[in-house]
């Protein structure tokens, strides 16, 4: 198992939190195209697009998520 430094376990959070929510939205997004037998193909383009596209936002966002979410304890 790979041992990650406490350092840096914010931005493990965040691409592992990132990569779950861009597979299930994009999943979700592409559902109509089951029925074409396309899903598989258009699904995994919408899920590396949208992982690369939230990775940076959720990596900039979860300290500010972090702060907030303590703040109101």
């Amino acid at each position: 198992m790979w041992k990650i430094s406490k350092q840096y376990s914010h931005f493990a959070f965040g691409a592992i939190q990132a990569g779950v929510t861009c597979a299930v939205a994009s999943a979700i997004a592409s559902m109509q195209l089951v029925a074409e037998g396309t899903f598989v193909s258009h699904w995994l383009r919408a899920y590396f697009f949208s992982w690369a596209a939230m990775l940076p936002v959720v990596i900039v966002a979860a300290p500010f998520i972090h702060w907030l979410a303590n703040r109101t304890r």
